[in-house]
């Protein structure tokens, strides 16, 4: 089962998939959005490419827990997704996948204009490699 995460911006969607046994999670991809319907189509076409059961969102909550504008945009695409493709949405929290993955690139030494060209999948990397171990533990 191949599990799709998502970190949606209002500029950006930053893309991330599970390995076939769920164990990993691999960068894919930065979608810049011009769109609803753009937007839900190349991730159609990733679902179908990809053979995705499941898309994990991230939702980034505010450091105490509460919602803001940025969840109600994430929910509101995730709906739309779950409208138009008839797949299982799951969310999960993100409050510090962005920074994890600051801090990583930042130690990987990639320059400031690298690390913004690909801060918004590895954020989708942190977040999706949170939730297969999430699932993992809950196997075991």
């Amino acid at each position: 089962m191949r599990i799709l995460g998502l970190d949606v911006g209002t500029k950006t969607i930053g893309v991330a998939v599970s390995d076939p046994f769920g164990w990993t999670a691999q960068g894919l991809k930065t979608i810049r959005r011009s769109s609803l319907e753009a937007d839900i189509a190349e991730i159609a076409g990733l679902i179908k490419e990809l053979e995705i059961e499941e898309i994990m969102i991230g939702l980034p909550l505010n450091m105490n827990g509460s919602a803001g504008p940025s969840v109600e945009m994430a929910r509101s695409f995730g709906d739309a997704l779950a409208a138009a493709l008839g797949v299982n949405i799951t969310y999960r929290d993100e409050r510090m996948s962005t920074m994890a993955a600051e801090r990583s690139l930042l130690e990987g030494d990639l320059s400031r204009k690298k690390r913004k060209q690909v801060i918004d999948k590895m954020a989708a990397v942190f977040v999706l490699q949170g939730y297969l171990d999430q699932l993992a533990n809950k196997k075991e």
